[in-house]
């Protein structure tokens, strides 16, 4: 598999997983509300001016590749954060199914994870209120709308509690419903090493219509 799309390729997440793609010799549409922000080069990159809810775009570019992963986030500052997130991921999944591509990978939320029987990560009282919108509607999102969809082969890969700037190390965790902790007590991963799962589930295929995790 080596022709796919990414959205939200200049984000924090997006980036990592451009330039893991890119150095794995993938052919990449990239696709960017402000192409500027890319500053990578590659004759492998083609870079798509389109905002996340433009389904015409998201289709046209999709149509013919073999996969597409998602990374769209309306930001963490966006004060219309929920109500973007919970109108615009719909759309993407909608648009992806139309171009015809049966696989879809999704930048995930660590807000659905459980920290305990019965007990999510974003019902347990550790999420500061000022992420707590984006936090529910991409939880909302992938209890209400994912979960229920059959007809795509939708993979929602949650990250640790702690996701941060570091390093690909290569050694880490994978888990399905439960939040990954170390032996302190703590839930975190490189957005380096979430990237480098990110392309290796694209590539395994181990995971179908579900959700998983990473951590240290």
């Amino acid at each position: 598999m080596k022709n796919v799309v990414l959205i939200g390729a200049s984000g924090f997440v997006g980036s990592a997983i451009l330039d893991e793609l890119l150095g794995r010799g993938y052919q990449v549409t990239a696709i960017v509300r402000n192409p500027d922000k890319i500053t990578v080069k590659s004759p492998n990159l083609q870079v798509v001016k389109a905002d996340a809810s433009d389904t015409a775009t998201i289709t046209a570019v999709s149509k013919g590749k073999e996969a597409v992963i998602s990374a769209y986030n309306p930001g963490w500052k966006n004060p219309d954060i929920y109500a973007e997130t919970l109108d615009v991921y719909p759309k993407i999944v909608e648009a992806v199914k139309e171009a015809g591509v049966k696989r879809l990978q999704i930048v995930g939320g660590a807000g659905t994870l459980f920290v305990a029987p019965g007990v999510r990560v974003m019902d347990s009282g550790v999420i500061p209120d000022e992420i707590m919108g984006g936090v529910k509607s991409l939880g909302a999102f992938y209890l209400n709308t994912l979960t229920k969809e059959k007809d795509i082969d939708l993979v929602f890969f949650s990250p640790a509690g702690s996701f941060v700037p570091g390093e690909r190390t290569g050694e880490y965790r994978l888990g399905k419903d439960d939040l990954i902790v170390d032996a302190n007590g703590k839930s975190t991963i490189s957005v380096q090493d979430y990237a480098k799962a990110m392309v290796d589930e694209l590539e395994q295929q181990n995971h179908h219509q579900e959700r998983f995790t990473i951590g240290y």
